[in-house]
Protein backbone atom coordinates (compact mmCIF):
# COMPACT_ATOMS: atom_id res chain seq x y z
CA UNK A 1 0.00 0.00 0.00
CA UNK A 2 2.88 2.18 -0.02
CA UNK A 3 4.56 1.84 -3.93
CA UNK A 4 3.90 4.42 -6.41
CA UNK A 5 2.55 3.14 -9.63
CA UNK A 6 4.28 5.03 -12.61
CA UNK A 7 1.67 4.53 -15.99
CA UNK A 8 2.05 5.30 -19.26
CA UNK A 9 -0.07 4.58 -22.33
CA UNK A 10 -3.78 4.49 -23.16
CA UNK A 11 -5.72 1.21 -22.29
CA UNK A 12 -7.95 0.02 -24.75
CA UNK A 13 -11.05 -1.69 -23.29
CA UNK A 14 -12.88 -2.34 -26.31
CA UNK A 15 -13.98 -6.21 -27.17
CA UNK A 16 -12.91 -6.88 -23.66
CA UNK A 17 -9.96 -5.67 -23.72
CA UNK A 18 -8.60 -8.07 -26.43
CA UNK A 19 -7.04 -5.19 -28.58
CA UNK A 20 -3.97 -5.71 -26.68
CA UNK A 21 -2.91 -9.23 -24.95
CA UNK A 22 0.06 -9.49 -23.08
CA UNK A 23 0.96 -13.42 -22.72
CA UNK A 24 -2.65 -13.81 -23.77
CA UNK A 25 -4.07 -12.02 -21.00
CA UNK A 26 -6.01 -8.60 -21.84
CA UNK A 27 -3.59 -5.63 -20.61
CA UNK A 28 -6.47 -4.10 -18.73
CA UNK A 29 -6.16 -6.74 -16.39
CA UNK A 30 -2.79 -5.91 -15.91
CA UNK A 31 -3.50 -2.64 -15.16
CA UNK A 32 -6.45 -2.92 -12.76
CA UNK A 33 -3.58 -5.20 -10.60
CA UNK A 34 -0.95 -3.71 -10.84
CA UNK A 35 -3.01 -0.76 -9.52
CA UNK A 36 -5.09 -2.68 -6.84
CA UNK A 37 -2.48 -1.69 -4.23
CA UNK A 38 -0.82 1.32 -5.35
CA UNK A 39 -0.56 4.08 -3.09
CA UNK A 40 -1.31 6.42 -5.78
CA UNK A 41 -0.55 6.81 -9.88
CA UNK A 42 1.59 9.09 -11.91
CA UNK A 43 0.07 8.81 -15.61
CA UNK A 44 3.00 9.89 -17.57
CA UNK A 45 1.87 11.06 -21.40
CA UNK A 46 -1.26 12.22 -22.58
CA UNK A 47 -2.51 8.78 -23.82
CA UNK A 48 -2.05 8.15 -19.61
CA UNK A 49 -3.86 10.71 -18.64
CA UNK A 50 -6.44 11.03 -21.11
CA UNK A 51 -6.56 7.92 -23.55
CA UNK A 52 -4.14 9.53 -26.51
CA UNK A 53 -4.45 9.71 -29.88
CA UNK A 54 -6.31 6.14 -30.30
CA UNK A 55 -8.91 7.82 -28.26
CA UNK A 56 -9.79 9.87 -31.09
CA UNK A 57 -13.09 10.00 -32.28
CA UNK A 58 -14.44 7.51 -33.40
CA UNK A 59 -12.18 5.52 -30.63
CA UNK A 60 -12.43 1.77 -32.23
CA UNK A 61 -10.17 0.20 -29.66
CA UNK A 62 -12.26 1.94 -26.84
CA UNK A 63 -9.09 3.45 -25.44
CA UNK A 64 -9.21 5.14 -21.90
CA UNK A 65 -6.99 6.83 -19.75
CA UNK A 66 -6.07 4.95 -16.50
CA UNK A 67 -8.29 6.62 -13.84
CA UNK A 68 -11.01 4.87 -15.75
CA UNK A 69 -10.71 1.71 -14.74
CA UNK A 70 -8.66 2.25 -11.17
CA UNK A 71 -9.82 4.40 -8.67
CA UNK A 72 -6.29 5.86 -7.07
CA UNK A 73 -4.83 9.18 -6.31
CA UNK A 74 -3.39 10.11 -9.71
CA UNK A 75 -1.02 12.51 -10.74
CA UNK A 76 -1.46 13.57 -14.49
CA UNK A 77 1.93 14.32 -16.54
CA UNK A 78 0.22 15.24 -19.90
CA UNK A 79 1.77 15.45 -23.87
CA UNK A 80 3.24 13.99 -26.41
CA UNK A 81 5.68 13.60 -25.07
CA UNK A 82 6.05 15.12 -21.56
CA UNK A 83 9.08 16.95 -20.63
CA UNK A 84 11.51 14.28 -19.24
CA UNK A 85 12.59 17.46 -16.41
CA UNK A 86 8.59 17.64 -15.55
CA UNK A 87 8.65 14.03 -15.06
CA UNK A 88 11.36 13.98 -12.93
CA UNK A 89 10.56 16.65 -10.68
CA UNK A 90 7.10 15.13 -9.82
CA UNK A 91 9.16 12.07 -9.21
CA UNK A 92 11.65 13.52 -6.81
CA UNK A 93 8.39 15.84 -5.32
CA UNK A 94 6.56 12.41 -4.01
CA UNK A 95 10.14 10.49 -3.10
CA UNK A 96 10.54 13.21 -0.59
CA UNK A 97 7.09 15.14 -0.16
CA UNK A 98 4.58 13.24 -0.82
CA UNK A 99 1.68 14.39 -3.49
CA UNK A 100 2.87 17.34 -4.90
CA UNK A 101 -0.71 20.22 -5.15
CA UNK A 102 -2.77 19.73 -7.95
CA UNK A 103 -5.26 21.65 -10.23
CA UNK A 104 -8.60 20.59 -11.40
CA UNK A 105 -7.51 17.91 -13.96
CA UNK A 106 -5.07 16.64 -11.42
CA UNK A 107 -1.83 18.30 -12.82
CA UNK A 108 1.04 19.58 -10.87
CA UNK A 109 0.74 23.03 -10.49
CA UNK A 110 4.05 23.50 -10.26
CA UNK A 111 4.61 22.70 -14.33
CA UNK A 112 0.87 23.00 -15.33
CA UNK A 113 0.24 26.62 -13.83
CA UNK A 114 0.82 28.78 -16.92
CA UNK A 115 -0.27 28.44 -20.03
CA UNK A 116 2.58 28.38 -23.14
CA UNK A 117 1.30 31.71 -24.29
CA UNK A 118 2.39 33.29 -21.23
CA UNK A 119 6.01 32.34 -21.35
CA UNK A 120 6.34 32.38 -24.84
CA UNK A 121 9.01 34.77 -26.54
CA UNK A 122 6.73 35.16 -29.08
CA UNK A 123 4.17 36.69 -26.89
CA UNK A 124 5.01 40.81 -27.59
CA UNK A 125 3.93 40.05 -31.27
CA UNK A 126 0.60 38.65 -30.30
CA UNK A 127 0.32 41.79 -28.04
CA UNK A 128 0.55 44.18 -31.13
CA UNK A 129 -0.98 41.96 -33.75
CA UNK A 130 2.02 40.61 -35.74
CA UNK A 131 1.13 37.52 -36.99
CA UNK A 132 2.52 34.83 -39.43
CA UNK A 133 -0.14 34.05 -42.46
CA UNK A 134 1.89 31.50 -43.53
CA UNK A 135 4.43 29.24 -42.52
CA UNK A 136 6.73 30.77 -45.16
CA UNK A 137 6.19 34.25 -45.32
CA UNK A 138 8.54 36.83 -44.00
CA UNK A 139 6.25 37.36 -40.80
CA UNK A 140 7.16 33.71 -40.02
CA UNK A 141 10.85 34.62 -40.69
CA UNK A 142 10.79 37.70 -38.12
CA UNK A 143 9.94 35.24 -35.52
CA UNK A 144 6.26 36.64 -35.15
CA UNK A 145 3.67 35.17 -33.32
CA UNK A 146 2.23 31.57 -34.75
CA UNK A 147 -1.75 32.21 -33.32
CA UNK A 148 -3.44 32.44 -37.01
CA UNK A 149 -1.92 29.86 -38.04
CA UNK A 150 -2.83 26.79 -35.40
CA UNK A 151 -1.13 27.64 -32.19
CA UNK A 152 -2.43 26.40 -29.45
CA UNK A 153 -0.48 28.35 -27.03
CA UNK A 154 -2.86 30.43 -25.72
CA UNK A 155 -4.97 26.99 -24.23
CA UNK A 156 -2.22 25.01 -23.37
CA UNK A 157 -0.65 24.39 -19.91
CA UNK A 158 2.88 23.35 -19.82
CA UNK A 159 6.29 24.30 -18.94
CA UNK A 160 7.47 24.25 -22.76
CA UNK A 161 8.17 27.89 -22.53
CA UNK A 162 10.58 28.27 -19.50
CA UNK A 163 11.70 24.41 -19.34
CA UNK A 164 11.67 23.45 -23.41
CA UNK A 165 13.29 20.65 -24.40
CA UNK A 166 17.07 18.62 -24.72
CA UNK A 167 18.73 20.98 -22.05
CA UNK A 168 16.85 24.08 -22.53
CA UNK A 169 17.56 24.68 -26.34
CA UNK A 170 14.50 24.95 -27.73
CA UNK A 171 10.53 23.76 -28.03
CA UNK A 172 8.01 23.36 -31.01
CA UNK A 173 7.32 27.30 -31.30
CA UNK A 174 10.82 28.46 -31.12
CA UNK A 175 11.54 26.01 -33.79
CA UNK A 176 9.09 27.73 -36.15
CA UNK A 177 5.83 25.36 -35.05
CA UNK A 178 2.82 26.23 -33.77
CA UNK A 179 1.80 24.37 -30.34
CA UNK A 180 -0.53 21.34 -31.10
CA UNK A 181 -1.62 21.43 -27.35
CA UNK A 182 -0.90 18.06 -26.84
CA UNK A 183 -0.69 18.15 -22.83
CA UNK A 184 -4.20 19.10 -22.87
CA UNK A 185 -7.28 17.06 -23.04
CA UNK A 186 -8.30 15.32 -26.18
CA UNK A 187 -6.21 17.62 -28.09
CA UNK A 188 -6.86 15.37 -31.01
CA UNK A 189 -10.19 16.13 -31.50
CA UNK A 190 -10.09 20.21 -30.72
CA UNK A 191 -10.83 21.32 -34.53
CA UNK A 192 -7.51 21.22 -37.29
CA UNK A 193 -4.03 22.19 -35.98
CA UNK A 194 -3.86 24.58 -38.91
CA UNK A 195 -6.85 26.92 -38.26
CA UNK A 196 -6.52 29.27 -35.63
CA UNK A 197 -9.09 29.37 -32.16
CA UNK A 198 -11.54 31.73 -32.75
CA UNK A 199 -12.03 32.71 -28.53
CA UNK A 200 -8.59 33.09 -26.69
CA UNK A 201 -7.75 35.71 -24.20
CA UNK A 202 -5.86 38.49 -25.25
CA UNK A 203 -5.04 41.92 -23.60
CA UNK A 204 -6.70 41.82 -20.61
CA UNK A 205 -8.18 38.55 -18.63
CA UNK A 206 -12.13 39.55 -20.53
CA UNK A 207 -10.53 40.00 -23.51
CA UNK A 208 -10.36 37.79 -26.95
CA UNK A 209 -8.11 38.11 -30.14
CA UNK A 210 -11.63 38.68 -31.53
CA UNK A 211 -12.95 41.22 -29.51
CA UNK A 212 -9.45 43.22 -29.55
CA UNK A 213 -9.81 43.14 -33.04
CA UNK A 214 -13.09 44.72 -33.50
CA UNK A 215 -11.93 47.31 -30.92
CA UNK A 216 -8.99 47.90 -33.14
CA UNK A 217 -11.28 47.91 -36.60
Amino acid sequence: GEYILVYEGGVPTGNDGRYCLVAGRPYMEDVIELARHAKAIIAVGTCACWGGIQAAKPNPTQSVAVDALVDKPIIKIPGCPPIPEVITGVLLHVALFGLPPLDDQGRPKQFYGNRIHDTCYRRPFFNAGQFVEKPDDDAAKKGWCLYKIGCRGPTTYASCGNLRWYGGISYPIQSGAPCLGCAEKNFWDNGPFTERLSNVPGMGIEATADKIGKIVL
